[in-house]
């Protein structure tokens, strides 16, 4: 046996570099371009770096950039909404919090105020600068279930939502019930169920096979459209008047309260484990509802990158709260950095519980040791993964691993990411 002082031992820095070498010249990857960087908080050292410098489509890695500014602006609780009460007349304005009628709660504070009034309940309409889709979104994308529009008031989560097992067919909310917005077609070469919505109304369509007896449940964006339809969305749940305010009513944004509907976290984490667009772009609308009188998502992105994202080493081009975008671009670096701060800030068992792991969310195919604690990303092209690594000796890195460009599946991709960090995770 070699004494001590003539064995050769391996540095963790020299391991990683032949796995990652195996990683990228893999056939998963060997076209594509790869950004990678590991570190060590304990240390305060890179483990690895490899282009963590350049810029990347990130996909749903946004949303940890999301995620970052709710903790920094949101506090504990979502604002349900604006209100200001006087003598005979409620007045209430929005303030972006998708959860209110959305069947994933059952609270519903901001309903059971305007239900419980006797008072002229008079919507007053937000100054809102978004359009109904983000920046560089897919325009054909509008009646898929991952893009729902954007709004001040969402309203069941701005979805209608299809059911059909067997001879039962139903559709969600019951304003879309009649023939006039909603068709139901047997097409017997059909081998699975189709839904669909007309591009420029709320006209919806379902077609299947009756061999089919397979369970349908499809959810599909509807036009939100104006202040006025909002109103009259309102009124259709509440089944009480719902006016808008008129444009020579004054009132003093000061004199308004907050309503608030739910904890944060009620909100972050299926936000972060199902990848939700939705909860992620009206996230950063909430935030600017709460810091102005304005809904703005761009200037929300803008408060963030000069007030609590200075520290970044490489300034990101950031457009939407959810990554739809492929305006986006983000370095590893970028990821590593915002990731060890949120865990300065953040108890982890707070994080563990937002962040997916393996077995759950969209990791639920992956990583079944459950050693990391990460997001995903995915379009045509993309693959990313960031977020914490947890070695078998316990000791946590944070990583980022973006991949652009490449011309296989996804899922290859991602097996050849997960083999690199088990890796890491087994002999570290």
């Amino acid at each position: 046996m070699q004494p001590l002082w003539a064995q050769k031992t391996t540095s963790p820095k020299t391991n990683i570099r032949k796995w990652a070498s195996e990683l990228l010249n893999g056939a998963a990857l060997e076209h594509a371009h790869v950004g990678i960087c590991i570190y060590d908080p304990g240390k305060q050292e890179y483990w690895y770096q490899y282009q963590d410098d350049k810029y990347f489509t990130p996909a749903s890695n946004t949303k940890i950039f999301t995620l970052f500014s709710g903790f920094q602006l949101l506090g504990d609780s979502l604002p349900a909404l604006k209100y200001l009460e006087t003598d005979s007349v409620l007045y209430v304005k929005g303030m972006g919090d998708p959860s209110f009628l959305h069947p994933e709660y059952t609270s519903q504070p901001a309903m059971d105020m305007l239900s419980r009034t006797d008072k002229r309940i008079v919507l007053v309409p937000a100054v809102v600068t978004n359009k109904r889709f983000g920046p560089g979104w897919g325009w054909s994308d509008y009646a898929d279930y991952y893009q729902p529009e954007l709004n001040e008031w969402p309203v069941y989560g701005n979805v209608a939502r299809i059911r059909r097992h067997r001879d039962t067919i139903s559709i969600t909310p019951p304003v879309f019930a009649d023939t006039a917005h909603f068709t139901v077609q047997e097409i017997d070469t059909l081998k699975e169920a189709v839904t669909d919505r007309d591009e420029r109304s709320n006209h919806f369509s379902l077609q299947y096979a009756r061999r089919d007896n397979e369970l349908l449940e499809a959810e599909v964006p509807f036009i939100t459209g104006n202040i006025q339809d909002l109103a009259q969305r309102l009124q259709d749940t509440l089944h009480k008047p719902v006016t808008v305010a008129s444009p020579t009513t004054v009132l003093s944004p000061a004199a308004f309260k907050v309503l608030y509907s739910r904890p944060v976290d009620s909100l972050y984490t299926p936000m972060m484990h199902r990848s939700d667009n939705f909860y992620a772009e009206q996230t950063l609308m909430m935030c600017g509802a709460r810091l102005w009188d304005s809904i703005s998502t761009s200037s929300t992105i803008r408060y963030m990158q000069e007030h609590y994202l200075s520290f970044l080493p490489h300034p990101p081009q950031w457009v939407d709260g959810s990554g739809l975008s492929r305006y986006d671009l983000f370095t590893p670096r970028d990821f590593v950095s915002v990731l060890t701060a949120m865990r300065q800030q953040i108890p982890q068992e707070r994080l563990w519980e937002i962040f997916p792991t393996g077995g759950k969310g969209t990791l639920r195919n992956y990583y079944q040791q459950q050693f990391v604690h990460a997001k995903t990303g995915t379009l045509n092209g993309c693959v990313a993964l960031s977020g914490y690594l947890v070695t078998k000796k316990g000791k946590t890195l944070v990583f980022s691993v973006l991949v652009n460009n490449h011309n296989t599946t996804s899922t290859n991709v991602r097996r050849a990411v997960e083999r690199f960090l088990t890796e890491i995770w087994d002999k570290n």
